[in-house]
């Protein structure tokens, strides 16, 4: 990983809108302009980094300060790395991070993402969701489950 530039922005808004059309427009939500540019109106890079395959920009991670911890968001990774434990060893790197720190992590998922199983297995709980979110928290040392 390496910190985010803010010449990174344009690249993550596309991954951004690749990796959560199917989710989005599952939930009739997907507009192809508002998905890109939710990620520009919230992009920081001071908090975020880009992930690396091989050299080559494969995702990013924001965890930024929060009021009672981190949030965890914009985690995308390129379709053609997903389920090879990448995005496994990047949270873990960033919770062990939060856990010394003594900080809980919270983030939302969207109904029905398979992004749900990966935070599930890393120590994150539902906290509280509605028909589109589901918004989970991870407690300080919660650990990850079997991976």
């Amino acid at each position: 990983m390496r910190p985010a530039e803010p010449a990174d922005v344009e690249a993550i808004a596309e991954l951004r809108a690749m990796v959560m059309r199917p989710d989005l427009e599952r939930l009739g939500r997907f507009d192809e302009h508002r998905v890109r540019q939710r990620l520009r109106d919230s992009f920081s890079p001071q908090h975020t980094s880009v992930i690396l395959a091989d050299g080559a920009f494969a995702g990013c991670v924001t965890l930024r300060p929060a009021e009672d911890g981190q949030w965890l968001e914009h985690f995308y990774l390129a379709p053609g790395i997903q389920g090879r434990g990448l995005g496994s060893a990047v949270l873990r790197t960033l919770l062990d991070r939060t856990d010394v720190d003594g900080v809980l992590v919270r983030l939302n998922v969207l109904q029905g993402s398979a992004a749900r199983r990966l935070y599930e297995r890393h120590g994150f709980t539902v906290e509280v969701q509605d028909p589109i979110d589901i918004y989970m928290v991870r407690l300080p040392g919660a650990g990850a489950l079997g991976t």
